[in-house]
């Protein structure tokens, strides 16, 4: 049997009473503590407790609290402190900042309707999102929250302490995830706490996420800045920037917390911002089993543009409102928690919108190295961007080209093969709107057999024809006894796809090609030569038959 010095059972007594002592100072509700009043030039205690004394609490008290000698002359400087629990508490409802996509508010005030900017949330109202949907939430002091896809909050408290600058803020994150920036707190009273099914963060001036959990991976809290506070009945953690805490049970405490997945690092060579589409690429992070990309306004973080949950370390965005932007990307982990943001800042013009295309066709088989192309005119525009590239993305345009009115030619002459084009409108300032859709084009120098008949033609004519080309353009047509064509026997230009001739040459063979000529002087290539067999000049002296030849231009 051990016996125990009756000091040290005395000492452990001390010791225990004393932790409690503690625990109790740490966890001593609002309505006990005080908040800090400067006095300025003017003030006195009458108008003071009118403006952040609750009606029931006359401002006598606030004079006996403080002690105050001379409640008619306060001098600058002074510091008033009013109990917490004396304190006026008026509603603060919350404001919709944004939204994105099909999201739903249910209220007793409201009922239930599609949540739209600018509308006033009260206390107890809940808000869901879409699967590809945001609402973004201002609160009385600032404080904002992003509601993400597949989202829903309860608003708990939504309450101000009158115009003390202190306000309590409670959510209810019940599926889903949020993003959070908090002003920093301005007094005792001040609070932020966003309570999941696991666990409960609370905070006084951060930036953090917070994560419900689902069935495939625990809840967690993740901080971006300051120190969050998370806990449950079981337990208490507090996370660090740059750290998080997974909480997989409300029946187990929040796990230590861990570092988050570092930012990835974005390769230069393959990102472009501008013009879109936006590409990027980056470096796979180790550890990370996906990867989550957004697109927020610059200045307003909290406003979300875009947003796509990634199996591979790229990314493509076809269409973005225009702005000062962000992009943001970061790594998820097997647990489901996001890390560090890799961040790049850029602009969407608010331009012109770009012309709507007339030739070439949609995916037209042009038999012209140097083709031409035509759009539709924009109001206010002053000119036109051609793009040309081999690939739809334009990682690398071949040919890029400015035009005053609403045709230009290719510059330069494209090998045969398949290309894409597109086009941008130019304001009077210059500056390039959005570039349309990417069409494709090909080009080709592929000859096509001759067809030759036999035709009645007026006595004494050989008439030659050819496949008419696009509307508005001529011809030119060559005939000459060597397919090199260095002394042409006939070298003419015509309107028409035909040349009548009354007196042709002796009989033989004559090669024959023709080349289409376009209204503003472009010479197109001349087709392959043709071979003509001419018997003998009697036979086209007596009208036996004139010669239709059709040549594919």
């Amino acid at each position: 049997m051990t016996l125990q010095n009756p000091r040290f059972l005395h000492f452990g007594v001390l010791l225990k009473v004393l932790l409690a002592s503690l625990l109790l100072l740490n966890t001593v509700p609002a309505h006990a503590q005080d908040w800090s009043y400067r006095v300025r030039p003017g003030d006195n205690l009458w108008d003071l407790g009118a403006r952040y004394l609750k009606p029931s609490v006359p401002w006598q008290q606030l004079k006996q609290h403080n002690a105050v000698s001379d409640p008619y002359r306060l001098p600058p400087g002074q510091t008033l402190r009013f109990p917490i629990a004396w304190l006026r508490v008026e509603p603060a409802p919350a404001r919709v900042l944004a939204v994105r996509g099909p999201a739903q508010v249910t209220s007793k005030g409201l009922g239930s309707q599609p949540i739209r900017e600018g509308m006033q949330l009260p206390m107890g109202s809940e808000v869901q999102t879409g699967a590809d949907a945001s609402v973004t939430l201002v609160f009385a002091d600032d404080s904002r929250l992003l509601l993400r896809e597949s989202s829903q909050i309860l608003l708990d408290q939504l309450s101000s302490y009158g115009s003390t600058g202190m306000v309590d803020t409670r959510i209810r994150l019940q599926r889903g995830r949020s993003s959070n920036r908090v002003t920093p707190a301005r007094g005792p009273a001040s609070r932020y706490m966003i309570t999941a099914p696991t666990a409960t963060s609370s905070v006084r001036g951060t930036a953090f996420r917070v994560s419900a959990g689902n069935a495939t991976v625990a809840g967690s809290t993740e901080v971006m800045e300051g120190r969050v506070q998370v806990g449950n009945r079981l337990g208490q953690r507090l996370v660090e920037p740059g750290y998080a805490s997974i909480s997989a049970s409300n029946s187990a405490a929040p796990a230590p917390a861990h570092a988050l997945l570092p930012a990835p690092q974005l390769d230069p060579t393959q990102l472009r911002l501008a013009p879109l589409p936006l590409l990027a690429t980056w470096q796979a992070v180790p550890g990370a089993s996906g990867y989550r990309a957004e697109v927020v306004r610059a200045d307003t973080p909290e406003v979300l543009l875009f947003a796509r949950d990634l199996a591979e370390p790229k990314l493509q965005i076809d269409d973005l409102p225009p702005g000062q932007l962000q992009l943001l990307v970061r790594a998820v982990s097997a647990e489901g928690v996001e890390g560090l943001d890799a961040e790049q800042t850029f602009s969407v013009p608010d331009g012109l919108p770009a012309p709507l295309t007339l030739a070439p066709l949609h995916a037209q088989t042009v038999r012209q190295a140097q083709p031409r192309f035509e759009w539709a005119t924009v109001p206010g525009a002053t000119g036109t961007a051609l793009q040309i590239a081999r690939e739809p993305l334009f990682l690398q345009p071949l040919l890029e080209q400015e035009a005053r009115g609403n045709r230009v030619r290719a510059e330069s002459a494209l090998e045969p093969g398949d290309y894409f084009w597109r086009v941008a409108s130019l304001d009077a300032n210059g500056q390039r709107g959005r570039f349309g859709q990417a069409l494709p084009l090909q080009i080709s120098d592929a000859p096509q057999d001759p067809q030759l008949q036999s035709d009645k033609g007026q006595k004494g004519l050989f008439t030659l024809r050819w496949q008419a080309g696009e509307s508005g353009q001529r011809y030119r047509v060559q005939i000459d006894r060597h397919a090199d064509f260095s002394k042409p026997l006939l070298d003419r230009e015509v309107d028409t796809p035909e040349v009548s001739l009354k007196q042709p040459w002796r009989g033989g063979k004559l090669y024959v090609r023709v080349q289409t000529l376009d209204d503003d002087g472009y010479a197109g290539p001349f087709s392959p030569a043709q071979q003509i067999h001419l018997p003998c000049k009697l036979c086209y002296g007596a009208g036996t038959g004139a010669l239709l030849l059709l040549l594919a231009l």
